[in-house]
C-alpha cells in the first residue's frame, strides 16, 4: 500500500510500564498480559490517516532496562516521535521520566514529538501517580500528555494518531525540510521500506518515489 510518509517512533520508558502492550493494542488490537521483557528492541507498523494522508507508522519497541540503555540510544536517531510512558501504579517508573528524557533529548532531533503516557489508568484503585503530576511534568517539560490503558485500549489509539498529527503539522509548518530528493531508492526490509542511501536507522525516510508520492525526511533528521 502506498503512502505519503514514514514515521519513525520509539517508545521508551522503564521496565514493565507496558510499553509492549501499548504497541500490540495498537498494531494488532489485542491485549496480551503475560509479556516477556523486550531484549533489546521489538518492531512494530501500521497504517493511519491524517488529514487524508496515508502515513505509516513504524513503531520500535525498545528494552527498558539500564543493561539495555546503549542499545536503545541508537535507535532515537531518525525518530519522528517518541512515546514516553509510566505507570500510574508505580511512582518510580514515574521518578525515572526525566532520566528517559534527557536521553531522548540528547540522542533525538530536537524537533522530535515526544507523547507522554500515563499507562494502566484502568488500574486507578491502584494509583501513585495523579493525573495532574502526569499534566504538570508535560506541561514543564513541553510534550503532549495523556492516560492510557493497553488493557482497555482507552487513548492506545488517540496516542499514536495525535503524535502523528503533531509531526504532520510539523512538516506543514516547515520545521521539517521535506524538498530534498537526493534520497531516492528504497527497498524492503524486515517488511518494511528504508532507505538504502541513509542510515539504517534512519527508518523515517519516506523517500520521493515515482508514482508513489512519498517525499525524504531524512535532511530534516540527519
Amino acid at each position: 500500500m502506498s503512502y505519503d510518509y514514514l514515521f519513525k517512533y520509539i517508545i521508551i520508558g522503564d521496565t514493565g510500564v507496558g510499553k509492549s502492550c501499548i504497541l500490540l493494542q495498537f498494531t494488532d488490537k489485542r491485549f496480551q498480559p503475560v509479556h516477556d521483557l523486550t531484549i533489546g528492541v521489538e518492531f512494530g507498523a501500521r497504517m493511519v490517516t491524517i488529514d487524508g494522508r496515508p502515513i505509516k507508522l513504524q513503531i520500535w519497541d525498545t528494552a527498558g532496562q539500564e543493561s539495555f540503555r546503549s542499545i536503545t540510544r541508537s535507535y532515537y536517531r531518525g525518530a519522528a516521535g517518541a512515546l514516553l510512558v509510566y505507570d500510574i501504579t508505580r511512582r518510580e517508573t514515574f521518578n525515572h521520566l526525566a532520566s528517559w528524557l534527557e536521553d531522548a533529548r540528547q540522542h533525538a532531533n530536537p524537533n522530535m514529538t515526544i507523547m507522554l503516557i500515563g499507562n494502566k489508568c484502568d488500574l486507578s484503585h491502584r494509583r501513585a501517580v495523579s493525573k495532574e503530576e502526569g499534566e504538570q511534568f508535560a506541561k514543564e517539560n513541553g510534550l503532549i500528555f495523556m492516560e492510557a490503558s493497553a488493557r482497555t485500549a482507552q487513548n492506545v489509539e488517540e496516542a499514536f494518531i495525535n503524535t502523528a498529527a503533531k509531526i504532520l503539522q510539523k512538516i506543514q509548518e516547515g520545521v521539517f525540510d521535506v524538498s530534498n530528493e537526493n534520497c531516492a531508492a528504497i527497498q524492503q526490509n524486515w517488511g518494511a521500506p528504508w532507505c538504502l542511501l541513509c542510515d539504517f536507522n534512519i527508518v523515517l525516510c519516506a523517500c520521493s518515489r515515482k508514482g508513489m508520492g512519498a517525499i525524504c525526511l531524512s535532511s530534516g533528521f540527519s
